[in-house]
Formats: structure tokens, C-alpha cells, sequence
């Protein structure tokens, strides 16, 4: 079972990780929302708890718990610009559909 980042993405989380001035590495779930069932959460982490997985890509350290390890075993963070956007995306290899916005996906 594996969680990745690309270079882009480890790029960008240790500048922010830098500016904030503190943060052991991001933190990668998911949680039950949206019209396809289920939305990813990311968020900074400061320490980490007893179910979590850490997972070290790019020197940059990946912490998901053992609920969300089920949904995201496979997936690569990426961090991308497409036009005048930038952000995140998760190339998930378990998912099986998503909804048209794009805010949520099912397994």
C-alpha cells in the first residue's frame, strides 16, 4: 500500500510548509460528501495520531488513517496549473465515477 506526491506537489508543500514555519507534512483523507458519495480532505499536520500511516514521497511526508487508506492505496498527489488555475489533484486509481464538478467520486 503506498500514498505519493509528484515533484510539483512536494515542491509546493514544503514552501508552505517553509512559510508557515512549522508541520510534519500533509495529511490526506476522505470523508462521506458530495453527490458521488465521497470528497478528499488535505491538511497540514502537526502530529500525528495512532492510526495514522505515514508515508514518505519526495521528501514529503504523507499521513492517512487506516479508514482512508482503503479508498486512497494508489493515489499520487499532484500539484497542476490548468490555464489560469493551480491546485491539487488526486489521481486516484480506485475510483470508479465521479460527479460532473468534479467535488466527489465513489469506489
Amino acid at each position: 500500500m503506498s500514498v505519493t506526491v509528484s515533484t510539483s506537489a512536494a515542491r509546493h508543500v514544503s514552501n508552505f510548509i517553509a512559510k508557515r514555519g512549522k508541520g510534519l507534512g500533509i495529511r490526506l483523507g476522505v470523508r462521506t460528501s458530495g453527490c458521488s458519495g465521497m470528497a478528499y480532505r488535505l491538511e497540514f499536520v502537526d502530529e500525528t495520531h495512532e492510526d495514522d500511516v505515514v508515508f514518505e514521497s519526495n521528501g514529503v511526508k504523507v499521513i492517512v488513517d487506516q479508514k482512508s487508506l482503503a479508498y486512497l492505496d494508489g493515489t499520487e498527489l499532484d500539484f497542476v496549473r490548468e490555464g489560469l488555475n493551480e491546485g491539487f489533484k488526486f489521481n486516484n486509481p480506485n475510483v470508479k465515477d465521479s460527479c460532473g464538478c468534479g467535488e466527489s467520486f465513489n469506489v
